[in-house]
């Protein structure tokens, strides 16, 4: 059977870039290498998502139409390829309070399910991206990305992030501050400048803390000063900038030449300017000479690659599964490492998660759902005493908080990261209800999901009620039509199990509720 091709949009402040590609694999003597992709289309739609007034707080209801209409003409040019359509959002979307709106429309109007993205997340999306481009994989590099409303900085070794941050620095949302005019005012730049310079500061810091060997630029702020500055070398416009290289000092003189184009209409006619760029260019050129300036980079390599081929990877490993497992390794890693930092028992949160995951494999007959939850379950579970760390009060609803505003969570979505905070929210207590805020903002389908994946995980705590590892092992039967789940829970003979038994009958209810069975303990 042909695997069918994948489209990647990455739903950026500034423009909308579409990726799709046909997927297949590099064999060296019969040996299995890796996926390759066979791009097959690329679209980019300038709509300008956040550039409403105010500080990316609100997304206008032309932005939101413009978007809507883009996402269809994308959605249309994927489906001539018959390709899966997988949409990420990044600034504009995240730090919008009306963004359910938009990401409603986006559904209903484009039949685009959009994953809205943290800030960090963005960067190892950005960075596998990048190392599909540039052959630095064995070097450690840092890339800097310029989007529209954000700048996103990483330092990177062998395909992992070391250290990554998003900063509130974009080519849009410096010129709403900063160059708002036609025509520049005094000491605007210097202003931005400082600016750009208080904000990169912490990042700087973590930076240099690792240090790094290569320096790589995204995006199409980048690729624009590229632009200028191979422009001013007097080459010919290449094919492609990617792998392009460029000194800090060509960078300062690109920034210099825009600033003395001191109008929009004049940036326009310099050599090697995107006239779609010329309005916002300015702000974001300061970033990468900030940038290039506080890391000490003496020169910074252009990667072609960016946010949209590292969706296409990361969608291509959770399609694959164990093709790629070193990339959904990376999310329970990830998950263990937030467990160990924060829970102060994670055998016990390891027991608990095998438990959940038994009574998941032996009644997904019930439940019916697949492996994209069971992986959820598991990083619910083994998150679900994170809170303790703050207080055992209300832990369960410290967890959710941990667990939602956590930068350590890598390979997530951000929708994903909230379903695994809801569960872990919800092992113990009162059950989902839709008087709960958060919980109700779920689709139905994933208020479902949260349900029987808290029901499950209940009972899998119960069982190490102790946390002690009295029980074994469980094994368990689904009977036909009516007849009740029985869990035979395994023992030493010398072991007292009645505590674990007892908490799991007290908490079997919201599990027997959601498989509409009753659920037996056995000896």
């Amino acid at each position: 059977m042909t695997e069918r091709p994948l489209a990647a949009i990455d739903i950026g402040t500034n423009s909308f870039h579409m990726v799709v590609a046909r997927v297949g694999e590099v064999s060296v003597a019969g040996e299995f290498i890796g996926p390759a992709f066979e791009v097959i289309a690329r679209e980019k739609e300038m709509v300008r998502l956040g550039s409403s007034s105010g500080d990316m707080k609100e997304l206008s209801d032309d932005a939101i139409e413009r978007g809507v209409l883009a996402l269809r003409r994308l959605v249309k040019i994927a489906a001539i390829h018959d390709a899966d359509v997988v949409a990420v959002a990044t600034s504009a979307v995240r730090e919008a309070e009306n963004a359910d709106v938009f990401i409603e429309r986006s559904l209903n109007e484009a039949g685009v399910v959009v994953d809205v993205i943290a800030g960090v997340e963005e960067a190892r999306l950005i960075h596998i991206g990048v190392l599909q481009a540039v052959p630095v994989f064995d070097q450690r590099l840092v890339v800097i990305d310029i989007g529209g409303g954000s700048t996103e900085i990483l330092v990177g070794e062998q395909g992992e992030t070391l250290v990554a941050g998003s900063l509130k620095l974009g080519a849009i949302r410096l010129t709403r501050r900063f160059f708002r005019g036609e025509r520049l005012h005094p000491g605007a730049v210097e202003s931005c400048r400082r600016h750009v310079r208080s904000l990169l500061s912490p990042m700087v810091r973590e930076v240099e803390r690792f240090g790094f060997g290569v320096a790589i630029a995204s995006s199409g702020t980048a690729e624009t000063v590229a632009s200028l500055v191979n422009s001013q070398r007097g080459h010919a416009v290449p094919r492609t900038f990617n792998n392009f290289t460029m000194s800090s000092d060509e960078i300062q003189a690109a920034v210099r030449a825009l600033i003395a184009a001191s109008s929009v209409e004049e940036r326009k006619a310099l050599a090697g300017m995107d006239p779609s760029r010329a309005d916002i260019i300015l702000g974001g050129a300061i970033i990468l000479e900030q940038a290039v300036e506080e890391l000490g980079i003496d020169e910074i390599i252009i990667s072609d690659n960016a946010l949209r081929e590292g969706v296409l990877l990361d969608a291509l490993s959770r399609r694959r599964g164990a093709t790629l497992h070193h990339l959904r390794d990376l999310r329970r890693r990830s998950v263990l490492h937030l467990a160990e930092s924060m829970d102060d028992d994670v055998a016990h949160s390891i027991r608990a998660a095998g438990f959940a995951l038994d009574l998941f494999d032996a009644t997904a007959s019930l439940h019916g759902l697949g492996d994209d939850s069971r992986e959820l379950l598991e990083a619910g579970a083994l998150l679900a005493n994170v809170g303790l760390s703050i207080s055992h009060s209300e832990h369960h609803k410290h967890s959710y908080y941990v667990i939602r505003h956590s930068d350590c969570l890598a390979g997530f979505t951000d929708h994903e990261i909230e379903l695994i905070a809801q569960i872990a929210r919800y092992h113990r207590k009162s059950a989902p209800k839709v008087k709960h805020t958060e919980y109700a903002r779920l689709r139905l389908e994933d208020q479902d999901r949260v349900r029987i994946l808290a029901g499950l995980l209940r009972v899998g705590i119960a069982l190490d009620r102790s946390h002690k590892g009295r029980v074994q092992q469980i094994t368990v039967s689904v009977g036909a039509d009516d007849e009740p789940v029985s869990i035979l829970v395994k023992h030493l003979d010398d072991v007292d199990v009645d505590l674990e038994i007892q908490t799991a009958e007290d908490r079997k209810g919201l599990l027997e509720f959601v498989l509409d069975r009753r659920v037996v303990f056995s000896l």
